[in-house]
């Protein structure tokens, strides 16, 4: 999707916008304004956002129009996602939200340039496209999706390379999850340094 990037990110291709509860990591139970952007390059095949991949299904929407929508709720906190949001300039967007006084959560698997400024990063990387060097500078969480006991391994690579104020998660895959949790269980408790994640949105049946 070029336009010159959507006209310098003027306008993004968004697949949704709701106002939840963030069910992931750190910020989980948190009540948090998700704004879904579509197109991804990484292609897990235990995505459970499939439908936004193609950019191409979502018309281009003004910054404007997801800023009015957002700030028209209770909500305190944005979470930006995808897809891969980092694919596009969030600079305007990002900068616009700040102007409303609203706090910023990115999730990103941390395989293309930052831009944009964000209260707080979740990154997630993932094996086939890993992370740029500056995804691991940058993030304020580590969230490693784990589907089985062979992803320990990839989970501490990154956790290498990650600052040390990084708070370190591991998530068991949700299609697996019953199976691989109590693995996940052991080696958190053997290593310490590291939290569980658990999606708790979907026990709770909203989105």
């Amino acid at each position: 999707m070029t336009d010159a990037l959507l006209e310098g990110g003027a306008k993004l291709p968004l697949v949704e916008d709701f106002y939840t509860i963030q069910g992931e990591g750190f910020h989980a139970g948190k009540p948090a304004y998700f704004i879904r952007l579509g197109g991804c390059d990484v292609g897990c095949s235990w995505c459970d956002a499939k439908y936004t991949w193609n950019p191409k299904l979502y018309p281009p929407v003004p910054i404007d129009t997801i800023v009015d929508r957002a700030s028209s709720c209770e909500a305190q906190a944005i979470v930006i996602t995808g897809g891969e949001p980092l694919l596009y300039p969030l600079g305007p967007l990002t900068r616009r939200l700040h102007e409303k006084g609203l706090e910023i959560f990115l999730e990103t698997s941390g395989s293309h340039p930052f831009s944009g400024e964000f209260d707080w990063v979740c990154l997630s990387p993932k094996v086939k496209q890993p992370p740029l060097d500056e995804a691991y500078v940058r993030a304020d969480e580590l969230k490693v999706i784990i589907g089985s006991e062979s992803d320990f391994e990839w989970a501490e690579r990154n956790a290498e390379r990650v600052t040390e104020h990084c708070l370190l998660y591991l998530q068991p895959e949700w299609s697996v999850y019953e199976k691989i949790m109590p693995a996940i269980v052991e080696y958190a408790k053997a290593r310490p340094k590291w939290n569980i994640s658990v999606q708790v949105h979907k026990f709770m049946h909203i989105p």
